[in-house]
């Protein structure tokens, strides 16, 4: 063994590939997965990944299966194929092959690009916001084929007035098969005048098929406040039961008032308290109000007065009336620590988008 190792010279050491080369007879790249097994052996359900229509899409015959090499894409494909994954997941890819490393690169510059304009949109890292800057930046990155660009560039426009620019930018993420853009040209078609309903809820169910909870609340209103074909009950609660457990507040308070009255779901008190409570403890203020209330019916003076100040800090004034009631029938000591632990709380994370 120590001869043989002898045998290799540092030059030859040196010279040793370390990517797979296309022309030699050795072993090509015939598949690869980004759809892993996790520690409970279930599949990743990442969407930047699985719902990609553009991979969905490229599709390899079986049988020829020894002759598919990935690592021999074209460049415009795995572009399109990544230009809605996130920075980890274009620093996995780019570490596939050497032709991967290369033809991601423009995605790779477009998210410092993106870093940049969140820094100037933000104010962060010392820079004084300035959103022309930030749009700038934005637009780099957009012209580089990042989808996760084009939103922020479409968020932008939006919010200085050019919304049809705003939404030129989502429909180009949405059609790459970004949820958020799908997500926000589904919300912008509803508040078109006229709305296009039709095509609102076919970009909002694409988005929350892919996971995208904020797509799955706003597809339930859509579904449950729609008349006509478009209002489907027992469809909007399902979309609210899945964007409440995905950790969306608005959802976690709207499923819980269905549960109260039975609409569309089994009545049941117990469930519309405990999602009530996830909704308050996340800093929903009309959730606290109600579970203030749930509390002082109780007899839970000391608790519900948290709930109660807490709602009525985030602007719910009937919240205060009550609270005052409660407060006259408590001692000096108990409303102290009352307005003590309201001071300590701080709300439960909970999901945005």
């Amino acid at each position: 063994m120590a001869m043989a190792m002898a045998a290799i010279s540092p030059e030859s050491q040196m010279n040793q590939r370390t990517w797979p080369c296309k022309s030699d007879g050795g072993p090509r790249f015939t598949a690869i997965s980004f759809i892993g097994k996790g520690k409970h052996g279930s599949k990743n359900d990442n969407p930047r990944l699985t719902n990609n229509p553009t991979i969905n899409n490229f599709q390899i015959n079986p049988k020829n299966q020894d002759f598919a090499d990935f690592s021999q894409l074209p460049d415009d494909v795995l572009l399109k194929i990544a230009a809605n994954f996130t920075l980890p997941n274009l620093r996995a890819a780019s570490q596939v092959c050497k032709s991967w490393c290369d033809g991601l690169r423009p995605l790779r510059e477009a998210m410092l690009c993106l870093k940049n304009g969140k820094r100037f949109k933000h104010g962060r890292g010392g820079v004084t916001p300035n959103l022309n800057k930030a749009l700038e930046s934005f637009l780099k990155g957009a012209a580089l084929g990042s989808t996760l660009a084009m939103v922020d560039a479409g968020l932008v426009y939006w919010e200085m007035g050019r919304k049809e620019q705003g939404i030129a930018f989502y429909r180009k993420a949405a059609a790459l098969g970004d949820p958020a853009g799908q997500c926000n040209l589904g919300i912008c078609l509803l508040q078109a005048n006229p709305p296009d309903s039709e095509e609102a809820i076919k970009w909002l169910y694409k988005a929350s098929v892919a996971g995208y909870v904020r797509a799955q609340y706003q597809l339930a209103l859509c579904l449950h406040k729609n008349r006509g074909p478009s209002r489907n009950l027992r469809e909007a609660v399902r979309w609210f039961l899945k964007a409440a457990e995905g950790g969306y507040v608005r959802a976690m308070y709207n499923i819980a008032m269905r549960y109260s009255v039975g609409e569309g779901l089994v009545q049941s008190h117990k469930l519309a308290r405990k999602w009530m409570k996830r909704a308050a403890d996340r800093g929903h203020s009309k959730a606290q109000f109600e579970h203030g209330l749930s509390l002082f019916s109780e007899g839970n003076m000391k608790k519900a007065v948290v709930y109660l100040e807490l709602a009525t800090r985030a602007g719910e004034t009937a919240a205060d009336h009550v609270k005052y009631v409660i407060l006259q029938e408590m001692s000096t000591s108990c409303r102290d620590r009352a307005m003590l632990l309201a001071d300590n709380w701080r709300p439960l994370p909970s999901s945005s988008r």
